[in-house]
């Protein structure tokens, strides 16, 4: 089975993608890492509490005011003003919150990709706005980068779809998710079929035309009867899986070498 890692950008058209690969003609299991994320920190949970615990004394309206069924959920946009940004506090905030949210994200993103494979599914979807920063690119036979050209287009989309956002916090956003751009350059340096590049600057259709382009691509470099193999064979899936994870460990390893010599330059 392919894992087709699908990351971008916030406000590049990641999650359009996502659904329309969740859908005919592609039909793909999508575990989408954002959603799990949110599941794991609703009221009740041990993410939740662990939050509360560390950011209710720094963050009065961390929590919003309507109780639920099971308690005060919590106040994203209170929350996210917390830790994203520029700052020691922020930078330390946000690492202690992903220190919380990822683990139990991973555990069940793993538990999502073992049925997809157990359902015999060609290849499933791992939608991750932070794939490459988490570390999972190397697990990825397949990586789609989801972008656009211009940080000014993600700024305005992003204002358009959260109207509480201001300009800072919109800049803010954009800026703690990375360069897209550089996103997609790392993408296609794991070369032809294994990163692939879908651009948004346009309009929905335009959008669509793009992932109809890049999936027939990687759906001729991973054919029908080779998910079949790896279905009724575990041992080969097993074998094909440690390969690939070997060769994207060492692009992954070689990117990271390159940019810690540009930097040492500076």
């Amino acid at each position: 089975m392919l894992l087709l890692g699908l990351t971008g950008s916030i406000a590049t058209g990641k999650s359009t993608v996502s659904s329309l690969l969740s859908r005919p003609p592609y039909s793909l299991p999508v575990v989408d890492a954002d959603l799990i994320a949110r599941q794991v920190v609703e009221p009740g949970t041990a993410g939740y509490n662990a939050i509360v615990r560390h950011f209710s004394p720094t963050t009065p309206d961390l929590l919003q005011p309507d109780a639920g069924p099971k308690g005060r959920p919590l106040n994203r946009p209170a929350l996210g003003r917390r830790v994203f940004g520029q700052g020691a506090d922020r930078e330390r905030d946000r690492k202690i919150l992903n220190g919380i949210v990822h683990p139990a994200v991973r555990k069940e993103m793993y538990k999502q990709m073992v049925w997809a494979y157990l359902r015999g599914y060609w290849a499933v979807v791992l939608d991750v706005p932070l794939l490459f920063e988490s570390g999972w690119e190397r697990y990825c036979g397949t990586i789609m980068v989801v972008g656009v050209t211009d940080p000014v287009i993600q700024m305005r989309r992003l204002r358009e779809r959260d109207a509480h956002l201001s300009e800072e916090d919109a800049r803010n956003r954009v800026m703690s998710q990375g360069n897209v751009r550089e996103k997609a350059e790392r993408c296609l340096r794991r070369g032809p079929g294994r990163g692939v590049v879908v651009w948004n600057d346009g309009d929905r259709d335009g959008l669509k035309k793009e992932v109809e382009r890049v999936m027939q691509d990687v759906r001729r470099r991973s054919p029908r009867w080779w998910g079949f193999l790896l279905w009724f064979a575990p041992p080969v899936a097993a074998v094909a899986g440690l390969w690939s994870w070997w060769q994207m460990r060492r692009v992954q390893l070689t990117w990271e070498d390159e940019r810690k010599r540009e930097k040492a330059k500076l």
